[in-house]
Formats: structure tokens, C-alpha cells, sequence
């Protein structure tokens, strides 16, 4: 069995796990959206909240409405702090994954190289046996033609 062959179960592990990375990076920048549309949609949902108290505010506004105003907008800015924090974590754990991805990928290119190298050698090896062989007929077949 040829070297190129037998690399053929290595080639197919790299190629696993390189599809491995691909699905984990993918699913890592599905995360990473989904957690950035949530900040969107909770500074959307605060701006929306801020300009109808606003709106309302302006008719005049009791001292018990006026703190819940101000408690819930705490807990909304609270939220949107807590979500950009975990928007960082995901942007970190995000760059790790496709970092994994990127050494997975320049591994299975260099499988893949080292499996090119060897198949181009079998056939210089193999050019190089059919011209020795073609040589050797055509000597025996020139000592025939001195001999006759």
C-alpha cells in the first residue's frame, strides 16, 4: 500500500475534526447574534420606555409613578450592563473557537499537502520504473538485433 493510502484514515480524522470546528464556529456566531440582538432589543425597549415617560411626564406625574419610573430604568440599564458584559464573554469564547478553527484548518491543509507530496513521488517513482523498464527492453531488444 502506497504511503498517500495510508495516510487516507489520517486525512479523514483531520477532515472530521476540521468539520467539527466548523460546525462549533458557526454555532458560536449564532450565540454571539442571538446575544447582540438581545442588547439591541433591550436598548430599543429602554429608549421606548424612556421617550413614553417622557411623553407622559410632561402632563405632570405623581412622586410614586415618578420612582417607579426610575427603579424599573435602573433594572433596564442594569440588564443592558449585564448583557454588554455577556456579549464580551461570548465575543472572547467566539475568537477561542475560530482560533481552534483556524490551527484545525491549517493542520488538515498541511495533511493535505503532505499527502500531495507523497502522491507526486509515487509518480516520479512510478515514471522512473516504466522508463527503467523501457530502457531494459530496449537494450534486450538492440542485443537481440547485434546478436541476429
Amino acid at each position: 500500500m502506497t504511503r498517500s493510502k495510508r495516510m487516507q484514515p489520517v486525512k479523514q480524522v483531520a477532515d472530521n475534526r476540521e468539520q467539527a470546528a466548523v460546525r462549533r464556529l458557526g454555532e458560536s456566531q449564532q450565540h454571539l447574534s442571538a446575544q447582540e440582538a438581545r442588547l439591541h432589543e433591550l436598548c430599543a425597549y429602554r429608549d421606548q420606555y424612556a421617550r413614553a415617560f417622557t411623553e407622559q411626564g410632561g402632563n405632570g406625574i405623581d412622586a410614586a409613578r415618578l420612582q417607579d419610573y426610575r427603579v424599573f430604568l435602573a433594572r433596564l440599564n442594569e440588564a443592558i450592563r449585564q448583557q454588554e458584559a455577556l456579549i464580551v464573554q461570548c465575543r472572547s469564547r467566539h475568537q477561542q473557537t475560530r482560533q481552534q478553527w483556524v490551527q484545525t484548518r491549517s493542520h488538515n491543509q498541511a495533511i493535505d499537502k503532505l499527502i500531495e507530496r507523497f502522491r507526486r513521488d509515487e509518480l516520479r517513482r512510478h515514471a522512473r520504473r516504466e522508463q527503467q523498464e523501457s530502457d531494459e527492453h530496449a537494450q534486450r531488444r538492440s542485443g537481440e538485433s547485434e546478436s541476429s
